[in-house]
């Protein structure tokens, strides 16, 4: 696990320090829409955007003020301190308005911070639906971001190299599947927060170097026999985004609980959903990263949402749901109260808690909140069980 730490919890970690010695480019993303397959065809390192290390606020407040989420605000913050000088390109992506507002927060911070708006710095459109109209836009934004980077870089990014990058990520997408169906498991032998974190570095590390460590890390768990599950309460994570590490901890360190599922854009969202391999590669990618959103960004989708949510509940033997959502996220914060409404009604019990991004200032809030979950799902459980309920 260590290479996934290493790369789950640093900005800039060792296979990206590495990547960059051999002289080749890297172009960081902001959003799960953008179809990373398109740069690594070409031999330029995707790396997903974080805003993790940070330790202060003041370049983030004087641009975006203190009324939006925290997330945009850690990113543009590490990117005005210099920490993304390892970037030759950016892609910002509407994926919500606080997000949108980063490619021009960014922008207008380079005029006042010499150097840290990368040269190639591009803002590529999604539209909030999948239908008809909607897929026909996103495809040409693939295109012209297509063109856009074969412009920059002098690449030229043909089929062939989209299908073999595409190969590639999906061979990463079979073994998170594998790692899924481990955990849905009556005996779970892998915690959530080292599955998190293998998620997470599948964003950043080179993704054949990636491949090859999770193939033994995969091969190793299945030879494990020790449980975690036993004695602990089965939770799933869902909400805002989070790339944190320390949040999963901060749940399983309780020793109460462990983390068998969650529902997050830097987590295994789209786990055994392959992209097709062959036909059209920027059809397959669009189908994939439109088609396939389960985002609550994305227009008239609730019910759909509701019920992969219920069905992963199920499958992942989960006991309760803890929804987090960082403060002033609209999307998540609106969707969390209907998931709890919904699923509180089908007797699934329920968290959902308010936070801040970056550094956990509210730690023993949160802490106090987790605890009082969990004995209320003890409670529930010994409940059940006089009543002669052993599920």
């Amino acid at each position: 696990m260590t290479v996934f730490h290493d790369a789950a919890t640093r900005v800039e970690c060792d296979s990206i320090a590495r990547w960059k010695k051999d002289g080749k480019p890297v172009v960081g993303y902001t959003c799960s829409y953008t179809p990373a397959e398109i740069f690594y065809a070409v031999d330029i390192l995707p790396v997903r955007l974080r805003g993790i290390e940070t330790d202060g606020m003041e370049v983030g407040d004087s641009y975006f003020g203190p009324f939006i989420c925290s997330f945009p605000k850690c990113i543009l913050q590490l990117a005005g301190k210099g920490r993304f000088s390892f970037l030759d390109g950016a892609i910002i992506t509407p994926g919500c308005d606080g997000m949108r507002r980063l490619d021009e927060c960014w922008r207008k911070a380079g005029e006042d911070f010499e150097g840290i708006v990368p040269d190639y710095f591009y803002y590529f459109d999604v539209p909030h639906k999948s239908e008809n109209h909607g897929m026909a836009w996103y495809i040409e934004e693939i295109n012209q971001l297509i063109k856009s980077v074969e412009d920059h870089f002098n690449v030229n990014i043909t089929n062939e190299k989209l299908q073999a990058a595409i190969r590639e990520f999906n061979k990463g997408r079979r073994l998170l599947n594998e790692i899924e169906r481990l955990r849905c498991e009556k005996d779970v032998v892998v915690s959530g927060t080292d599955v998190f974190a293998a998620a997470v570095a599948g964003t950043v590390m080179p993704r054949d170097e990636y491949t090859a460590e999770l193939k033994k890390w995969v091969s190793a768990l299945k030879k494990r026999k020790t449980s975690l599950s036993e004695g602990k309460h089965r939770v799933m994570l869902v909400g805002s985004i989070s790339d944190e590490i320390d949040l999963f901890e901060l749940i399983e360190n309780t020793q109460k609980a462990l983390i068998v599922g969650e529902n997050l854009c830097f987590g295994i969202r789209y786990e055994g959903n392959e992209i097709a391999e062959d036909g059209d590669p920027i059809e397959a990618l669009a189908g994939h990263y439109l088609g396939s959103s389960v985002c609550p960004r994305m227009y008239g989708k609730y019910k759909e949402r509701l019920a992969m949510l219920k069905e992963r509940i199920g499958q992942s033997r989960a006991e309760g749901v803890i929804m987090q959502n960082i403060r002033f996220c609209d999307l998540h914060g609106a969707e969390n109260a209907l998931f709890e409404r919904d699923l509180e009604a089908m007797g699934i019990p329920c968290l959902r808690v308010e936070r801040e991004y970056g550094p956990h200032i509210d730690i023993g809030r949160m802490k106090l909140r987790i605890n009082a979950f969990l004995e209320r799902i003890e409670g529930r459980k010994k409940a059940n069980k006089g009543d002669g309920d052993e599920t």
